[in-house]
Protein backbone atom coordinates (compact mmCIF):
# COMPACT_ATOMS: atom_id res chain seq x y z
CA UNK A 1 0.00 0.00 0.00
CA UNK A 2 1.26 3.03 -1.02
CA UNK A 3 0.39 6.91 -0.51
CA UNK A 4 0.21 9.21 -2.84
CA UNK A 5 -0.73 13.04 -3.19
CA UNK A 6 -1.70 15.40 -5.99
CA UNK A 7 1.31 18.33 -7.20
CA UNK A 8 0.89 21.64 -9.03
CA UNK A 9 3.65 22.41 -11.69
CA UNK A 10 4.37 26.00 -12.02
CA UNK A 11 5.12 25.37 -15.53
CA UNK A 12 6.71 23.24 -17.88
CA UNK A 13 10.55 21.09 -17.76
CA UNK A 14 12.46 22.45 -20.64
CA UNK A 15 15.89 21.54 -22.20
CA UNK A 16 18.65 23.86 -22.44
CA UNK A 17 22.16 25.13 -23.32
CA UNK A 18 23.16 24.90 -19.57
CA UNK A 19 21.23 21.49 -18.67
CA UNK A 20 18.41 19.92 -18.10
CA UNK A 21 15.60 22.21 -15.81
CA UNK A 22 12.88 20.60 -14.26
CA UNK A 23 9.98 22.48 -12.94
CA UNK A 24 9.28 21.50 -8.96
CA UNK A 25 5.12 21.04 -7.41
CA UNK A 26 6.25 24.36 -4.97
CA UNK A 27 7.45 24.22 -1.58
CA UNK A 28 8.37 26.72 1.27
CA UNK A 29 9.36 28.97 -1.87
CA UNK A 30 8.28 28.88 -5.66
CA UNK A 31 10.55 26.19 -7.52
CA UNK A 32 12.96 25.54 -4.71
CA UNK A 33 16.11 23.58 -4.98
CA UNK A 34 17.10 22.17 -1.49
CA UNK A 35 20.51 21.51 -2.61
CA UNK A 36 22.55 22.52 -5.03
CA UNK A 37 26.28 21.33 -4.91
CA UNK A 38 28.83 18.96 -4.65
CA UNK A 39 29.67 16.60 -2.36
CA UNK A 40 33.43 16.83 -0.69
CA UNK A 41 34.41 13.36 -0.30
CA UNK A 42 32.40 11.72 -3.52
CA UNK A 43 33.52 8.22 -3.43
CA UNK A 44 32.59 7.78 0.38
CA UNK A 45 29.53 9.62 -0.41
CA UNK A 46 28.70 7.22 -3.76
CA UNK A 47 29.39 4.22 -1.48
CA UNK A 48 26.99 5.47 1.44
CA UNK A 49 24.50 6.51 -1.20
CA UNK A 50 24.60 2.94 -2.64
CA UNK A 51 24.29 1.23 1.13
CA UNK A 52 20.63 2.97 1.57
CA UNK A 53 19.52 2.77 -1.76
CA UNK A 54 20.54 -1.58 -1.26
CA UNK A 55 18.93 -1.70 2.27
CA UNK A 56 16.14 -0.41 0.23
CA UNK A 57 16.01 -2.88 -2.69
CA UNK A 58 16.69 -5.80 0.33
CA UNK A 59 14.01 -8.49 2.12
CA UNK A 60 16.59 -9.70 4.61
CA UNK A 61 13.96 -12.17 6.17
CA UNK A 62 12.65 -14.65 3.74
CA UNK A 63 14.65 -13.29 0.89
CA UNK A 64 12.80 -12.91 -2.40
CA UNK A 65 13.13 -10.74 -5.71
CA UNK A 66 14.70 -6.80 -4.66
CA UNK A 67 11.70 -4.75 -3.35
CA UNK A 68 11.12 -1.40 -5.27
CA UNK A 69 11.36 1.29 -2.48
CA UNK A 70 13.20 3.98 -2.59
CA UNK A 71 14.83 6.40 -0.21
CA UNK A 72 13.86 9.55 1.15
CA UNK A 73 16.01 13.04 0.85
CA UNK A 74 15.69 15.74 3.55
CA UNK A 75 17.56 18.92 3.03
CA UNK A 76 18.30 20.69 6.68
CA UNK A 77 19.95 23.84 6.74
CA UNK A 78 23.24 22.81 6.71
CA UNK A 79 23.02 18.76 5.71
CA UNK A 80 21.02 16.13 3.34
CA UNK A 81 19.98 12.91 4.77
CA UNK A 82 19.04 10.01 3.05
CA UNK A 83 17.01 7.42 4.45
CA UNK A 84 15.27 4.12 3.68
CA UNK A 85 13.47 0.98 5.02
CA UNK A 86 14.31 -2.33 4.09
CA UNK A 87 11.65 -4.43 2.02
CA UNK A 88 10.86 -6.26 5.15
CA UNK A 89 11.02 -2.47 7.21
CA UNK A 90 12.97 -4.65 9.72
CA UNK A 91 16.38 -2.31 9.01
CA UNK A 92 16.65 1.48 8.89
CA UNK A 93 19.65 3.11 6.94
CA UNK A 94 20.44 6.75 7.03
CA UNK A 95 23.33 8.53 5.27
CA UNK A 96 23.82 12.09 6.80
CA UNK A 97 26.08 14.29 4.75
CA UNK A 98 27.24 16.71 7.32
CA UNK A 99 28.74 20.70 6.63
CA UNK A 100 32.05 19.23 6.02
CA UNK A 101 30.94 16.95 3.37
CA UNK A 102 28.54 19.65 1.26
CA UNK A 103 30.21 21.81 -1.26
CA UNK A 104 26.75 23.90 -1.28
CA UNK A 105 23.98 25.29 0.34
CA UNK A 106 21.05 23.85 1.77
CA UNK A 107 19.03 27.10 0.40
CA UNK A 108 15.63 25.55 0.79
CA UNK A 109 14.10 23.19 3.61
CA UNK A 110 12.18 19.79 2.29
CA UNK A 111 11.34 16.33 1.55
CA UNK A 112 11.35 14.25 -1.46
CA UNK A 113 11.56 10.15 -2.14
CA UNK A 114 13.08 9.61 -5.13
CA UNK A 115 13.14 5.89 -7.10
CA UNK A 116 17.02 4.84 -7.59
CA UNK A 117 17.26 2.74 -10.42
CA UNK A 118 20.48 0.71 -12.17
CA UNK A 119 21.44 3.80 -14.26
CA UNK A 120 21.90 5.91 -10.97
CA UNK A 121 23.51 3.06 -8.89
CA UNK A 122 26.00 1.79 -12.00
CA UNK A 123 27.07 5.75 -12.42
CA UNK A 124 27.25 5.82 -8.80
CA UNK A 125 29.57 2.48 -8.36
CA UNK A 126 31.75 4.06 -10.95
CA UNK A 127 32.96 7.23 -9.14
CA UNK A 128 36.53 7.37 -8.27
CA UNK A 129 38.26 8.90 -5.52
CA UNK A 130 39.08 12.28 -7.61
CA UNK A 131 35.41 12.52 -9.42
CA UNK A 132 33.63 14.82 -8.97
CA UNK A 133 29.85 14.23 -7.55
CA UNK A 134 27.24 16.87 -7.84
CA UNK A 135 23.52 16.82 -6.47
CA UNK A 136 20.83 18.91 -6.91
CA UNK A 137 17.62 17.97 -4.91
CA UNK A 138 14.30 19.14 -4.88
CA UNK A 139 10.76 18.49 -3.82
CA UNK A 140 10.20 16.41 -6.89
CA UNK A 141 13.52 15.15 -8.35
CA UNK A 142 17.13 14.33 -7.45
CA UNK A 143 19.74 15.07 -10.23
CA UNK A 144 23.29 13.11 -9.52
CA UNK A 145 25.95 14.19 -12.14
CA UNK A 146 29.16 12.39 -12.35
CA UNK A 147 31.57 12.12 -14.96
CA UNK A 148 29.14 9.69 -17.01
CA UNK A 149 26.82 12.47 -17.48
CA UNK A 150 23.11 13.71 -15.02
CA UNK A 151 20.77 10.95 -13.91
CA UNK A 152 17.74 12.47 -12.89
CA UNK A 153 15.52 10.19 -10.56
CA UNK A 154 11.34 11.24 -10.23
CA UNK A 155 9.67 11.53 -6.73
CA UNK A 156 7.75 8.04 -6.17
CA UNK A 157 4.60 6.81 -3.88
CA UNK A 158 6.36 6.73 0.43
CA UNK A 159 5.00 3.22 1.11
CA UNK A 160 2.74 3.84 4.35
CA UNK A 161 4.45 1.09 6.28
CA UNK A 162 7.69 3.16 5.85
CA UNK A 163 5.33 6.15 7.70
CA UNK A 164 4.48 4.06 10.34
CA UNK A 165 8.59 2.59 10.46
CA UNK A 166 9.28 6.24 10.72
CA UNK A 167 7.18 7.13 13.81
CA UNK A 168 8.49 3.73 15.86
CA UNK A 169 12.25 4.24 15.16
CA UNK A 170 12.24 7.72 16.38
CA UNK A 171 10.39 6.63 19.70
CA UNK A 172 12.62 3.53 19.93
CA UNK A 173 15.76 5.33 19.62
CA UNK A 174 15.13 8.20 22.21
CA UNK A 175 15.85 5.45 24.22
CA UNK A 176 19.64 4.56 22.85
CA UNK A 177 22.84 5.55 24.57
CA UNK A 178 26.19 5.33 23.43
CA UNK A 179 27.65 1.64 23.63
CA UNK A 180 30.22 1.62 22.08
CA UNK A 181 33.07 3.38 20.11
CA UNK A 182 36.00 1.74 17.95
CA UNK A 183 38.32 2.17 15.46
CA UNK A 184 37.65 1.51 11.98
CA UNK A 185 40.32 -1.07 11.12
CA UNK A 186 38.73 -2.93 14.67
CA UNK A 187 35.39 -2.77 12.99
CA UNK A 188 36.66 -4.41 10.04
CA UNK A 189 37.81 -7.31 12.13
CA UNK A 190 34.75 -7.43 13.79
CA UNK A 191 32.28 -7.39 10.53
CA UNK A 192 34.54 -10.14 9.19
CA UNK A 193 33.73 -12.65 12.01
CA UNK A 194 29.96 -12.08 11.70
CA UNK A 195 27.63 -15.12 10.68
CA UNK A 196 26.52 -15.21 6.78
CA UNK A 197 23.85 -12.99 5.53
CA UNK A 198 21.22 -15.27 6.17
CA UNK A 199 21.76 -16.12 9.67
CA UNK A 200 18.84 -15.05 11.95
CA UNK A 201 20.37 -15.84 15.55
CA UNK A 202 20.11 -13.23 17.80
CA UNK A 203 23.71 -12.27 19.58
CA UNK A 204 24.87 -9.57 22.24
CA UNK A 205 28.19 -7.30 21.60
CA UNK A 206 30.08 -6.54 24.37
CA UNK A 207 32.72 -3.74 24.88
CA UNK A 208 36.40 -5.23 25.00
CA UNK A 209 39.21 -2.63 24.76
CA UNK A 210 39.49 -1.83 21.17
CA UNK A 211 36.99 -4.06 19.70
CA UNK A 212 33.73 -5.79 20.66
CA UNK A 213 33.08 -9.73 21.58
CA UNK A 214 29.87 -11.36 20.66
CA UNK A 215 28.37 -13.39 23.44
CA UNK A 216 25.12 -15.34 22.84
CA UNK A 217 23.46 -14.20 26.13
CA UNK A 218 22.83 -10.31 27.25
CA UNK A 219 24.81 -8.79 30.12
CA UNK A 220 24.87 -5.13 31.67
CA UNK A 221 26.39 -3.04 28.65
CA UNK A 222 26.04 -5.41 26.22
CA UNK A 223 24.11 -4.20 22.84
CA UNK A 224 22.04 -6.47 20.97
CA UNK A 225 23.11 -7.77 17.50
CA UNK A 226 20.00 -9.53 16.08
CA UNK A 227 20.64 -11.18 12.15
CA UNK A 228 24.44 -10.24 12.08
CA UNK A 229 24.37 -10.77 8.39
CA UNK A 230 22.27 -7.00 8.00
CA UNK A 231 24.95 -5.33 9.04
CA UNK A 232 26.51 -5.77 5.39
CA UNK A 233 25.81 -2.40 3.93
CA UNK A 234 28.24 -1.36 6.18
CA UNK A 235 31.05 -3.16 4.72
CA UNK A 236 31.51 -0.39 1.59
CA UNK A 237 32.07 2.45 3.78
CA UNK A 238 34.86 0.53 6.60
CA UNK A 239 37.87 1.79 3.81
CA UNK A 240 36.48 5.64 4.42
CA UNK A 241 35.70 5.46 8.25
CA UNK A 242 37.46 6.65 11.04
CA UNK A 243 35.25 5.24 14.13
CA UNK A 244 32.34 2.66 14.50
CA UNK A 245 29.77 3.75 17.38
CA UNK A 246 27.29 1.55 18.68
CA UNK A 247 23.48 2.75 19.92
CA UNK A 248 21.29 0.98 22.25
CA UNK A 249 18.95 0.69 25.07
CA UNK A 250 20.32 -0.52 28.93
CA UNK A 251 19.86 -4.28 29.44
CA UNK A 252 20.76 -6.80 32.12
CA UNK A 253 21.57 -10.14 32.36
CA UNK A 254 18.20 -12.15 30.86
CA UNK A 255 16.63 -9.32 28.77
CA UNK A 256 14.64 -9.85 25.54
CA UNK A 257 15.74 -8.46 22.08
CA UNK A 258 15.95 -4.93 21.30
CA UNK A 259 16.78 -2.69 18.46
CA UNK A 260 20.03 -0.89 18.33
CA UNK A 261 21.89 1.38 15.77
CA UNK A 262 25.20 1.37 14.14
CA UNK A 263 26.91 3.99 12.86
CA UNK A 264 29.94 4.30 10.54
CA UNK A 265 31.28 7.86 10.71
CA UNK A 266 34.15 9.68 8.32
CA UNK A 267 33.91 12.64 9.56
CA UNK A 268 31.83 14.19 6.29
CA UNK A 269 29.41 11.51 6.55
CA UNK A 270 27.86 9.17 8.85
CA UNK A 271 25.91 5.88 7.73
CA UNK A 272 24.05 4.37 10.19
CA UNK A 273 21.71 1.24 10.12
CA UNK A 274 19.34 0.68 13.07
CA UNK A 275 18.20 -2.75 13.30
CA UNK A 276 15.00 -4.20 14.36
CA UNK A 277 14.83 -6.57 17.67
CA UNK A 278 14.76 -9.96 15.60
CA UNK A 279 15.30 -10.47 12.29
CA UNK A 280 11.68 -11.57 11.24
CA UNK A 281 10.25 -8.04 13.26
CA UNK A 282 9.91 -5.22 11.06
CA UNK A 283 9.68 -1.63 12.97
CA UNK A 284 6.20 -1.18 11.38
CA UNK A 285 4.50 -3.63 14.05
CA UNK A 286 6.43 -2.45 16.77
CA UNK A 287 3.98 -0.30 18.54
CA UNK A 288 6.33 1.10 20.55
CA UNK A 289 4.76 4.87 19.56
CA UNK A 290 1.47 3.90 20.79
CA UNK A 291 1.26 4.80 24.62
CA UNK A 292 2.33 8.17 23.33
CA UNK A 293 -0.57 8.47 20.86
CA UNK A 294 -3.10 7.57 23.15
CA UNK A 295 -3.00 11.39 25.21
CA UNK A 296 -6.37 13.05 24.88
CA UNK A 297 -3.68 16.32 24.14
CA UNK A 298 -1.58 14.77 21.94
CA UNK A 299 -3.45 15.82 18.57
CA UNK A 300 -3.50 19.38 20.17
CA UNK A 301 -0.08 19.39 20.85
CA UNK A 302 0.89 18.02 18.02
CA UNK A 303 -0.08 20.80 15.55
CA UNK A 304 1.28 23.21 18.28
CA UNK A 305 4.78 21.72 18.05
CA UNK A 306 4.24 22.09 14.66
CA UNK A 307 3.92 25.01 13.72
CA UNK A 308 7.13 25.85 16.53
CA UNK A 309 9.47 23.46 15.02
CA UNK A 310 11.96 25.61 13.08
CA UNK A 311 14.44 24.61 10.32
CA UNK A 312 17.74 23.85 12.89
CA UNK A 313 19.35 20.46 12.01
CA UNK A 314 17.87 19.02 15.68
CA UNK A 315 15.24 19.67 17.46
CA UNK A 316 15.52 20.97 20.81
CA UNK A 317 12.71 19.25 23.24
CA UNK A 318 13.34 21.70 26.28
CA UNK A 319 13.43 24.84 24.20
CA UNK A 320 9.94 23.30 22.13
CA UNK A 321 8.30 23.23 25.79
CA UNK A 322 9.11 26.36 26.82
CA UNK A 323 7.81 28.00 23.76
CA UNK A 324 4.31 25.91 24.17
CA UNK A 325 3.90 26.42 27.43
CA UNK A 326 3.71 22.77 28.08
CA UNK A 327 6.35 19.65 29.65
CA UNK A 328 8.82 17.67 28.12
CA UNK A 329 6.34 14.83 28.20
CA UNK A 330 3.75 16.08 26.43
CA UNK A 331 6.40 17.52 23.68
CA UNK A 332 7.99 13.79 23.28
CA UNK A 333 4.17 12.77 22.70
CA UNK A 334 3.47 15.55 20.12
CA UNK A 335 6.75 14.49 18.33
CA UNK A 336 5.76 10.96 18.30
CA UNK A 337 2.22 11.97 16.76
CA UNK A 338 4.04 14.03 14.00
CA UNK A 339 6.16 10.86 14.04
CA UNK A 340 3.16 8.60 12.54
CA UNK A 341 3.35 11.41 9.60
CA UNK A 342 6.77 10.88 8.84
CA UNK A 343 7.35 14.53 9.79
CA UNK A 344 10.04 13.78 12.66
CA UNK A 345 13.10 11.92 13.53
CA UNK A 346 15.60 11.35 15.85
CA UNK A 347 20.01 11.07 15.73
CA UNK A 348 21.53 8.89 18.18
CA UNK A 349 24.53 10.67 16.85
CA UNK A 350 23.61 14.11 18.44
CA UNK A 351 20.56 12.70 20.83
CA UNK A 352 18.10 14.96 19.30
CA UNK A 353 15.39 15.20 17.22
CA UNK A 354 15.11 16.77 13.46
CA UNK A 355 12.16 17.89 11.30
CA UNK A 356 11.00 16.37 7.89
CA UNK A 357 8.43 17.61 5.26
CA UNK A 358 5.78 15.35 4.34
CA UNK A 359 2.19 16.16 2.72
CA UNK A 360 1.03 13.96 5.51
CA UNK A 361 -1.16 15.43 8.72
CA UNK A 362 -0.43 14.33 11.73
CA UNK A 363 -4.05 12.99 12.15
CA UNK A 364 -3.38 9.67 10.45
CA UNK A 365 -2.08 8.21 13.83
CA UNK A 366 -5.33 6.40 14.35
CA UNK A 367 -6.26 4.96 11.26
CA UNK A 368 -2.59 3.48 10.55
CA UNK A 369 -2.74 1.76 14.02
CA UNK A 370 -5.09 -0.87 14.61
CA UNK A 371 -4.08 -1.30 18.09
CA UNK A 372 -5.24 2.62 18.48
CA UNK A 373 -8.41 2.48 16.63
CA UNK A 374 -9.26 -0.77 18.47
CA UNK A 375 -8.27 0.87 22.18
CA UNK A 376 -10.97 3.67 21.44
CA UNK A 377 -13.29 1.34 20.74
CA UNK A 378 -13.65 -0.39 23.62
CA UNK A 379 -13.00 2.58 25.36
CA UNK A 380 -16.20 4.25 23.44
CA UNK A 381 -18.17 1.36 24.24
CA UNK A 382 -17.82 1.20 28.12
CA UNK A 383 -15.60 -2.29 27.39
CA UNK A 384 -13.22 -1.09 30.51
CA UNK A 385 -14.36 -1.59 34.06
CA UNK A 386 -11.00 0.18 36.25
CA UNK A 387 -10.72 -0.74 39.58
CA UNK A 388 -7.49 -0.20 42.15
CA UNK A 389 -5.21 -3.28 40.39
CA UNK A 390 -6.09 -2.54 36.68
CA UNK A 391 -9.65 -3.12 34.79
CA UNK A 392 -11.34 -5.73 33.85
CA UNK A 393 -11.90 -5.33 29.71
CA UNK A 394 -14.70 -7.31 28.03
CA UNK A 395 -13.60 -7.55 23.75
CA UNK A 396 -15.27 -9.85 21.18
CA UNK A 397 -17.28 -11.66 23.44
CA UNK A 398 -14.17 -12.54 25.82
CA UNK A 399 -13.10 -11.23 28.94
CA UNK A 400 -9.69 -10.15 29.63
CA UNK A 401 -8.15 -8.76 32.65
CA UNK A 402 -5.58 -6.20 32.66
CA UNK A 403 -3.52 -6.22 35.68
CA UNK A 404 -1.06 -2.84 37.03
CA UNK A 405 2.92 -3.74 37.59
CA UNK A 406 5.20 -2.05 39.76
CA UNK A 407 6.90 -0.02 37.18
CA UNK A 408 3.69 1.30 35.73
CA UNK A 409 3.24 -1.14 32.95
CA UNK A 410 0.40 -3.40 32.38
CA UNK A 411 -0.07 -7.09 31.68
CA UNK A 412 -2.96 -8.39 30.20
CA UNK A 413 -4.53 -12.15 29.62
CA UNK A 414 -5.39 -11.78 26.24
CA UNK A 415 -3.48 -13.90 23.28
CA UNK A 416 -1.62 -10.80 22.52
CA UNK A 417 0.41 -10.38 25.66
CA UNK A 418 0.11 -13.95 26.30
CA UNK A 419 2.58 -14.36 22.78
CA UNK A 420 4.59 -11.09 22.72
CA UNK A 421 5.05 -10.39 26.80
CA UNK A 422 4.83 -6.41 26.22
CA UNK A 423 7.47 -6.81 23.76
CA UNK A 424 5.53 -5.06 20.79
CA UNK A 425 4.07 -2.42 22.76
CA UNK A 426 0.45 -2.82 24.29
CA UNK A 427 -2.34 -4.79 23.49
CA UNK A 428 -5.21 -2.77 22.68
CA UNK A 429 -6.79 -3.97 26.11
CA UNK A 430 -3.74 -2.90 28.02
CA UNK A 431 -3.92 0.80 25.47
CA UNK A 432 -7.70 1.25 26.92
CA UNK A 433 -7.11 0.95 30.12
CA UNK A 434 -4.10 3.33 30.45
CA UNK A 435 -6.30 5.56 28.29
CA UNK A 436 -8.86 5.14 30.81
CA UNK A 437 -6.97 6.08 33.90
CA UNK A 438 -6.30 9.89 35.62
CA UNK A 439 -3.21 9.95 34.05
CA UNK A 440 -4.41 9.37 30.27
CA UNK A 441 -7.91 10.99 29.97
CA UNK A 442 -10.54 9.34 27.83
CA UNK A 443 -10.35 10.30 24.29
CA UNK A 444 -13.01 11.92 22.89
Amino acid sequence: MSAQQTYRYLGSSALRPDGLALQTSGGPAPNPRFFTGFLTTPQAAAVGLLAVAEVARTRYFRPVSPASLDPVVTGSRDRLRFESFSGCCGVYARLDALPDGLDGDVVEHGTTNVDVNNPLRQSLARVGGLDPLHLSVGPDDLTVSTMDGAVVEKKVPLPVRWLRGFAEVQVLAAAFEPRAEIPATEAAAFLRRLPATNDRSVLWAVPAGRSLRLTSRPVPGAVCLAGPGRLAALRGMLRFARTLRVYGPTVAAGSAPVPSTWELDTGALRLSLTLSPEPYRGFSGEGAALTALAGDDVADDADLISALLAWDPTIDVDALASSAGIDAGRVRGALAQLGTAGRVGYDVSEAAYFHRVMPYDAGRAERDNPRLVGARALLEAGAVERDDAGATVRSGGEVYRVRSLPDGGLTCTCPWWAKHRGQRGPCKHALATRMATADVRELV
